[in-house]
């Protein structure tokens, strides 16, 4: 069973509609028995009343699944209350899908019908045909990102298929459009070859300005990736490599600050030689940092290991400079930073305890953190997760609604690392040197100076890399419907 959370939260919630007697104290007992357990109460909403019985809905936030259980079993155990129905409200709001696709202009009568359809738009179909580069101007391919994934690597879930994939996609494209006002597509292949992958996406990519790969497992997602950007014209970028590795470095940057120490002094070690601690790494060797340590489930990756994979031998020869060997514990001892992209529970307080002090802890697991946040800031001074319902969210959406909206407004034909740097530097400059402190090293997912910030940085950084197509004042935003 996975550790719970301290804190009840939405995404445990369930809605309990009971029947019990119509009188005074009925329900100040059902409050009484959820909130004594740790249950987290919303709202509480009459549905009827009807022959001296009440039937009521309440919304209650849990901890976990099995606190969820718990709490409808305390309920149901009142003298004269009968649980009538018991509705997951995280299903309730996936139920048709989180997404729609609808009209930019409403088809009202003859006129705006032969416009937009036959026989109009065959005038603007020919005008495409003579000039190719007029896609961009006469469709939506020039603010459309294709979110891709195979369902091999899902969350802390890990290979549950393309299939069960598809929330997680949609929720991407919920993101891309709320943060980044980029139209997103929930794209998920039944395929699992490289080869096979890359024409798929190859082949549909005339239809998109971008091509974002989500959940799909290492080694194969650094070859995906790269064979799709060798052959096509567009940014591809992979959120589970790079999008983690520029909030991991925005975060860094700000707690160094905090610190008073430079990032490049500091001794890192990482847990996870996935797709994202593969990118952490690069991006801590990119800004000069040296002293890095990574871990994989067999203990500290180094030269003299003879199981390393071609991308674990190339973090052997760049890592880890002094060549020792061990656990991860052994890793951390005298460590400054620890970060984890791993899965959950893989160290202990014990291990916190053995790095130098001031420590930084990312436990960046999802669902269940590395170490539980409470339990690492027994001896952490900065704490950082990858979860909604604690401070320092390192959150993905920090970056890559941001990164695609810079890179399409100038139609960069890639995203290259000089981007990706800028990103981090914008992410980290929206929290005021002033206002920085041990729980506010990172923005609110929901600040939303990020995404422009990152846009007018990743733009600038494109037309510096020589990687840009058109200038930015040429481009204006799609505006919200």
């Amino acid at each position: 069973m996975a550790p719970e959370s301290l804190n009840p939260s939405a995404s445990h919630s369930f809605l309990l509609r009971l029947s019990y007697p119509n009188r005074i104290g009925m329900l100040a007992k059902v409050v009484r028995a959820l909130s004594e357990n740790g249950g987290d109460l919303g709202a509480m909403d009459i549905v009827s009343v009807h022959s001296g019985q009440m039937i009521r809905e309440i919304a209650v936030n849990a901890r976990s699944a099995e606190h969820a259980k718990r709490l409808q079993e305390e309920v149901a155990k009142l003298p004269e209350v009968t649980v009538l129905a018991v509705s997951d409200r995280v299903f309730q709001l996936h139920q048709g899908g989180k997404i729609q696709v609808e009209n930019k202009v409403p088809l009202s009568n003859r006129d705006t019908l032969s416009m937009a359809y036959t026989p109009g738009v065959a005038r603007v179909c020919e005008a495409i045909a003579a000039r190719p580069e007029l896609v961009y101007e006469l469709t939506i391919k020039s603010n459309s990102v294709a979110v891709v994934s195979d369902g091999s690597a899902v969350l802390g879930l890990g290979d549950i298929g393309p299939a069960a994939a598809m929330p997680v996609m949609e929720g991407k494209a919920m993101l891309f459009r709320e943060f980044g006002r980029i139209h997103a597509y929930p794209i998920c292949l039944a395929a699992r070859g490289i080869d096979e992958i890359v024409d798929t996406v190859a082949r549909i990519a005339v239809g998109f300005g971008g091509i974002n790969l989500e959940d799909i497992s290492a080694p194969r997602c650094f070859d995906i990736e790269q064979k799709l950007q060798d052959r096509l014209d567009i940014p591809v970028f992979h959120d589970d490599q790079h999008g983690t590795a520029i909030v991991v470095l925005a975060a860094l940057i700000n707690s160094a600050r905090l610190l008073g120490r430079d990032l490049q002094s500091q001794r890192y070690v990482i847990l996870g030689a996935g797709a994202a601690g593969v990118a952490v790494a690069k991006m801590l060797l990119k800004v000069g940092c040296r002293r890095i340590i990574v871990c994989d489930r067999r203990g500290i990756i180094h030269p003299a290991r003879s199981d390393l994979t071609p991308i674990k031998a190339w973090l052997a020869g760049h890592t880890n400079p002094d060549a020792v060997s061990g656990t991860v514990g052994d890793a951390m001892k005298g460590a400054d930073v620890f970060i984890g992209v791993s899965s959950g529970g893989r160290i202990s307080a014990e291990d916190v305890q053995g790095m130098a002090e001031p420590r930084t802890v990312f436990a960046l697991a999802n669902p269940t953190p590395e170490l539980m946040p409470e339990e690492a800031a027994q001896y952490a001074y900065i704490v950082a997760t990858g979860r909604s319902d604690y401070p320092n969210q390192i959150n993905n959406v920090l970056a890559f609604p941001g990164i695609f909206q810079g890179a399409l407004s100038v139609r960069a034909s890639r995203i290259t690392e000089g981007m990706k740097l800028a990103a981090a530097e914008a992410i980290a400059s929206c929290i005021p040197p002033s206002e920085a402190a041990p729980e506010y090293i990172i923005p609110s997912v929901f600040n939303r100076e990020v995404a422009g910030r990152v846009a007018s940085a990743v733009a600038l950084a494109a037309e510096k890399d020589r990687v840009a197509r058109m200038e930015r004042d040429r481009i204006e935003p799609t505006p919200l419907p």
